[in-house]
């Protein structure tokens, strides 16, 4: 919001005005929650979000009990200057029952639930948007062991070691996929490549490349190709 007039934005008669979360990589949407003028101010100064809470009439950061931070890329104002959209890199999960989103529960069109949904709101893998999505999760949770080492984690343990320890890991799970890839056992290939997957995930947590760049890469070459070649 650099250059916008702060004193401009319409704050209700309690001094609040309405934030929407929005993943910045996705673009879903996380949460709604209230900022006064000062958890607004913090928000700007350090980068992660801060809200004011009702119900505890304090403010309060986003993931300060949990780790689950967001990280603000953007803000902007809607016309009438009475809401905010802040787009975030969502650390885990926004939703204090874990899920990645608030908004996991359809009223419309039907306003009876399949007991598939049902079980749906339950996965993990349907929360976060499908199966191949669980890696963005894991690699939010990556980057938070980066980010604050945890004394028996694994990944804190390989980021400590450097990039030769990572790329080492790296080597040998694509070795031993290559191996099952020779037994022939379905298993085993997806139990190895699931570790190759992991620890291609710390390496660019290392580099700081986020898996979407890698699926941008993708998508770009897939537009430039044809469509048999990723078959």
């Amino acid at each position: 919001m650099d250059g916008f007039d702060l004193t401009q934005l319409r704050f209700d008669e309690s001094g609040l005005i309405p934030a929407v979360v929005q993943d910045v990589e996705s673009g879903q949407i996380l949460m709604l929650a209230y900022m006064n003028k000062e958890s607004l101010r913090l928000t700007l100064d350090t980068g992660l979000t801060h809200f004011y809470s009702r119900s505890r009439q304090r403010i309060w950061q986003k993931g300060e009990e949990s780790g689950h931070i967001q990280r603000v890329h953007e803000i902007y104002v809607d016309c009438d200057e009475d809401t905010l959209l802040i787009k975030a890199e969502q650390v885990v999960a926004a939703c204090h029952t874990g899920r990645r989103s608030c908004f996991f529960r359809r009223l419309h069109p039907s306003p009876e639930v399949s007991q598939e949904t049902v079980q749906q709101q339950f996965d993990p893998e349907a929360v976060y948007g499908g199966s191949l999505a669980i890696l963005q999760q894991i690699f939010e949770v990556i980057k938070d062991r980066q980010a604050r080492p945890q004394p028996n984690s694994y990944v804190s343990g390989l980021f400590a070691k450097g990039q030769d320890q990572i790329l080492k890991k790296v080597g040998e799970e694509a070795t031993e996929l290559v191996v099952a890839s020779k037994n022939g056992h379905p298993e085993e290939i997806i139990y190895e490549a699931a570790d190759l997957w992991f620890h291609t995930l710390v390496l660019l947590g290392h580099h700081g490349i986020s898996p979407s760049e890698v699926a941008r890469e993708l998508r770009k070459r897939y537009g430039k190709k044809s469509k048999a070649e990723y078959r």
